[in-house]
């Protein structure tokens, strides 16, 4: 009989490492689907996606997170390096990597609550951005004549500003854009009715304002969006939210911040009172003060005439008439004289004038002129003759020259007819040659520009063939 043999030692099973990755996978989905961790975080980074990343560690270890956007939405704080953390969520395995992490589903802040520390990060990155600075902020106008509110119309909020303001200047025009103030999208309500007022209904200042609440209640002024649209106004906004104890992120980026809605209405306008002391006030510090500079000018005046130097400029005036006076009559005197010489200068060529013959004269004009006339006329004569003769001349000449120039010009278009005549290509083609053309009307010279089966055209002396080449020899 043959020996049996037994191999008593177990068979091990050999993982792949993707298999095994997936079995701790399991067996941590499994036994960790909701657990909660407390940490600090660390190498936090979010990223294009919206999804963050961070390590959650203490004194002695350090597990990796990941937050997705869809369990960023309803968290009101954004994760950042060095705050704790109580983390709640369940653990699997990266398996590309192999890495054991804690996939979020919530994230509180230890010892702070989650709001206090989203409104601790929006104020400061806010402030970094310079939204708060005093430098940006809008002046209110002095008596505004429309004011834009907006605030819920149910609330003791706007109660308060109507009572005030129709206390105050009654003519004031008053716009109510009612909104929600609390709970989901009171935000996004408070920042259209901003635009509302910035693009179609333009108003002098608006009121954003709301009765007090917890920081729960009044989180609405503390959103991102609200803040930014307070910021970007072109309007001035005066924002009293809450009571004197409250501060929300609208505060710090309006232009004015008000303890209270009342005190809010109470800043827009001054009272009427007020306006006219202060108006009255003007007005008499305008009369004491003319009163007092109409004194001061009379006091100098009296002054200055009561000095000797005043009285000088009246003896300068004096001497200056006396001036005047004089030379008025030095120019009399000259006048009177020019005029004389004038007179004396007339008479004379007057006189000179009428002892002038003006018919002797103009009878030895009228001799001059004739005796000019007679030797003109001779004159005029001969150069007519002379101009009669050279013209005949001339004109002799005329009729001889074109009849010279013509027969010579005859003769050589006889002589170049017969030349045109003997090298004509008619007179070649009565030889018996020909002009051989193709299709287009080029003039064949060569074999080769024509191939087998080509019509030409052959220009004989009487008449033309149209032909088809049937072979060719070059």
């Amino acid at each position: 009989m043959g020996q049996l043999t037994f191999n008593l030692q177990p068979e091990r099973r050999v993982y792949t490492v993707s298999d095994l990755t997936a079995r701790i996978r399991d067996i941590l989905a499994k036994n960790f689907t909701d657990v909660s961790v407390t940490g600090e975080i660390s190498n936090c980074r979010e990223v294009q996606s919206g999804h963050c990343y961070f390590t959650l560690k203490d004194d002695r270890a350090q597990i990796r997170c990941v937050l997705f956007k869809t369990q960023r939405r309803g968290m009101k704080f954004h994760p950042e390096d060095g705050v704790q953390v109580t983390v709640r969520g369940s653990i699997s395995v990266y398996e590309q990597r192999g890495d054991y992490q804690i996939y979020v589903e919530s994230l509180d802040p230890v010892g702070r609550g989650a709001l206090q520390l989203a409104f601790e990060q929006l104020k400061k990155r806010l402030e970094e951005e310079g939204l708060f600075h005093a430098a940006r902020k809008k002046p209110l106008p002095l008596l505004p004549s429309r004011i834009g509110l907006i605030t819920s119309p149910t609330g003791a909020a706007v109660r308060d500003v109507v009572q005030i303001l129709t206390r105050r200047f009654p003519n004031v025009h008053l716009t109510l854009h009612p909104v929600h103030v609390q709970g989901e999208g009171a935000a996004e309500e408070i920042v259209e009715a901003l635009r509302c007022f910035n693009k179609r209904f333009p108003v002098d200042v608006i009121l954003l304002v709301r009765g007090g609440g917890s920081l729960e209640d009044l989180w609405e002024f503390n959103e991102e969006v609200l803040a930014r649209a307070v910021a970007a106004s072109t309007i001035p906004v005066i924002c009293g939210v809450g009571h004197e104890t409250d501060f929300t992120i609208a505060d710090f980026v309006s232009d004015i911040r008000a303890s209270t809605p009342s005190a809010a209405a109470e800043l827009v306008v001054q009272t009427r009172r007020e306006f006219d002391k202060h108006v009255a006030d003007l007005r008499d510090s305008l009369e004491s003060l003319l009163r007092y500079r109409l004194m001061e000018f009379s006091r100098k005046v009296h002054e200055l005439t009561s000095r000797k130097g005043f009285h000088r400029p009246l003896d300068l005036l004096r001497q200056r008439r006396q001036r005047a006076d004089e030379l008025t009559a030095r120019l009399a005197v000259g006048l009177r004289g020019r005029l004389e010489t004038s007179r004396r200068r007339f008479t004379t060529a007057q006189l000179h004038v009428a002892r002038f013959n003006l018919r002797a004269k103009i009878g030895g004009l009228h001799l001059r002129a004739q005796r000019c006339g007679i030797d003109l006329g001779v004159r005029v004569e001969r150069i007519i003759r002379g101009k009669r003769e050279r013209l005949g001349r001339v004109a002799l000449r005329l009729q001889e020259q074109p009849l010279g120039l013509l027969r010579d010009r005859s003769k050589r278009v006889g002589e170049l007819t017969l030349q045109l005549q003997e090298r004509s290509p008619l007179k070649v083609l009565e030889r018996g040659y020909a002009i051989a053309t193709d299709a287009s009307g080029h003039v064949v010279r060569d074999a080769d520009q024509v191939a087998i089966g080509s019509e030409l055209i052959v220009q004989l002396h009487r008449g033309r063939l149209n032909s088809e080449v049937k072979k060719k020899e070059v």
